[in-house]
């Protein structure tokens, strides 16, 4: 196997377990060293816990790998900061910086409390907000770095009971598009994956039992078949990619990967436009964009009749 991180160091959060522990095993076996980041919580984020995180060191050490724990909460600069220093202080530099670390708060958002709203986005937006100033402190003196942010499909394109998370994540693209701007040119760059894999934050237990279900009635659904084939191991060749010097190019874009497909995600863009000289009256918007911008467009949520 090609060692791509052949004497790099990474720190990885949410290391502990699903997309992150997937990530750190294969940079391991790529030839970093790594410091696995993970607060050790339930998916909801809350209680604490060392073993995640040691479990996949012990992982890494007994394949031959170089792996240091931290248990360091995300949601604070001091925190990240500590993240960044165990790196430092253990391995002496830091190369790659991945944040993986998230929870979910998942509620209608008629129901959503905002408490469930706050907590969500202090995990994914300030918690990467801060990894990646932690690390971009570190990377412009050193003028070279990668950083590896995650967003989601919920983040691109929404989905049930996901206000929060798709907010937050949605957010996450922001930070990578302007931090790849702001690092680019000390020879740092910023991009973002966006996966699809069974972890235990797609596998919710509201999931399993909606599976089990459809399994009863004899129903396989499209998303059941597409996890069955979409592992955490399927993302992690793309994330070593861009975390190794091969992807000097590759600066401020978002990167979907499900299975044995990745892709690079285009920004929005606009895909039908009307012009007039002058301004737009509300009486010639009615007339007219019902027969062009709205033309062939499909409300993803009608309403219906109260039950």
């Amino acid at each position: 196997m090609a060692e791509w991180l052949k004497g790099k160091v990474a720190a990885i959060t949410g290391g502990g377990g699903g997309l992150g522990r997937a990530i750190a095993l294969a940079m391991s076996e790529q030839g970093a060293s790594i410091v696995v980041n993970d607060l050790g919580g339930s998916v909801d984020g809350s209680g604490s816990s060392q073993t995640a995180a040691q479990k996949v060191v012990d992982e890494i050490k007994a394949k031959g790998g170089h792996a240091v724990p931290n248990y360091e909460s995300v949601t604070s600069v001091q925190g990240a900061e500590a993240i960044v220093k165990t790196a430092l202080e253990n391995f002496g530099k830091l190369d790659i910086m991945v944040t993986c670390a998230g929870i979910l708060r998942d509620r209608m958002l008629f129901n959503m409390s905002e408490q469930e709203f706050d907590s969500v986005i202090a995990v994914h937006v300030k918690g990467t907000f801060a990894c990646v100033k932690a690390a971009s402190m570190v990377m412009r003196q050193q003028r070279s770095g990668r950083i590896i942010t995650f967003t989601s499909s919920t983040g691109l394109f929404g989905n049930i009971g996901q206000t929060n998370y798709a907010a937050a994540k949605s957010a996450i693209t922001g930070i990578t598009k302007c931090a790849a701007y702001d690092l680019g040119r000390y020879g740092v760059t910023v991009n973002a994956m966006a996966p699809l894999a069974a972890t235990r934050m797609t596998m919710t237990e509201d999931v399993k039992k909606s599976l089990a279900l459809q399994a009863e009635k004899g129903i396989r659904s499209g998303f059941e078949t597409s996890i069955d084939r979409m592992m955490p191991e399927d993302v992690a060749p793309a994330v070593c990619y861009l975390a190794s010097d091969l992807a000097a190019n590759v600066n401020g874009q978002v990167i979907y990967s499900a299975g044995n497909e990745i892709a690079v995600v285009s920004p929005p863009r606009a895909v039908k436009t009307i012009w007039k000289p002058g301004r737009w009256t509300a009486e010639e918007l009615v007339e007219v964009v019902p027969q062009t911008l709205a033309q062939g467009i499909v409300n993803p949520a009608p309403a219906q009749e109260a039950k």
